[in-house]
C-alpha cells in the first residue's frame, strides 16, 4: 500500500505541539535548576575532607544513576501518595527529573571542583578569605566555567528526557505528538513535525550555552 504524505492534519493542531514543547522546555528548566542546587552540594560533599559526607553524596549518585528516570517519575507519582506524599504529575516528573539530573550534576561539578588549581586556593586564602568566601568567590566560578560544556550537555539531556512525562499524561510535545497521531492516523507527518521540533529545541538550546560559554572567562 503506497503511503501518501498529508501534513495539514498535524498543521491543524500544531498549536498543541508547541504547547507541548513549551511545557517540556519548563519541565527541564524547573528540574534543572534544582537538580543544579543539589549537584552543587553533593559535589562539594564528594570532596570534602569528611568522610560522612564522602560517603553521603556516593550514595545519592550511585542509587539515582544507577535507577531509569522512568522508574523514578512512576516512583513519584504513584509510590509516594501511598505513604501520605500527594503530588500532581508537574510536580511528581519534576522532582524525579530533579533528582536524576543532580545525580549527574554531582559528577559534572566534582570534576570543575577538582579541575581548579590548587594554587588559586592557596592565593585566595592567604590574603586573609575564609574557607567559605574562597569557595564562593574564587573555586565556584572557575569550577562553573569548567563545567559550562558539560552542564550545557546535561541540560540537552534532560529536555529530551521530558519526554517520558508522557507516561503520566503529562502534556509536553511527546503526549501531543501520540493524541494527533490517534486522532488523525498521520503517523509519519505527526513524528517528522514532532521530531523536527526536538531538533529545532536542542540547536537552540546548544547555541544559547555556547553564546554563554564565550562569556566566561577562561582560567
Amino acid at each position: 500500500m503506497e503511503y501518501s504524505l498529508h501534513f495539514g492534519a498535524v498543521w491543524a493542531s500544531f498549536d498543541r505541539l508547541l504547547s507541548g514543547l513549551a511545557i517540556g522546555l519548563a519541565l527541564a528548566v524547573v528540574a534543572v535548576a534544582i537538580g543544579t542546587l543539589l549537584g552543587l552540594l553533593a559535589a562539594f560533599a564528594a570532596v570534602s575532607p569528611y568522610r560522612p559526607l564522602r560517603s553521603l553524596a556516593g550514595l545519592y549518585v550511585s542509587l539515582i544513576r544507577n535507577l531509569p528516570l522512568l522508574v523514578l517519575v512512576l516512583l513519584a507519582y504513584f509510590a509516594l501518595p501511598q505513604v501520605g506524599i500527594a503530588l500532581d504529575k508537574y510536580q511528581s516528573f519534576a522532582g524525579a527529573l530533579a533528582l536524576y539530573s543532580g545525580a549527574y550534576l554531582t559528577e559534572v561539578f566534582r570534576a570543575g571542583l577538582v579541575s581548579v588549581p590548587k594554587g588559586v586556593i592557596e592565593a585566595a586564602r592567604s590574603i586573609g578569605l575564609t574557607k567559605l568566601q574562597t569557595n564562593v568567590s574564587v573555586v565556584a566560578p572557575i569550577m562553573l566555567r569548567n563545567a559550562l560544556p558539560s552542564l550545557g550537555n546535561t541540560f540537552i539531556g534532560m529536555f529530551k528526557d521530558s519526554s517520558i512525562a508522557a507516561a503520566i499524561a503529562v502534556p509536553e510535545l511527546t503526549f501531543e505528538a501520540r493524541k494527533i497521531n490517534v486522532d488523525t492516523f498521520r503517523v509519519i507527518e505527526t513524528w517528522m513535525v514532532a521530531s523536527g521540533l526536538y531538533i529545532a529545541a536542542c540547536v537552540v538550546i546548544a547555541a544559547l550555552l555556547r553564546g554563554l560559554e564565550r562569556r566566561f572567562p577562561k582560567f
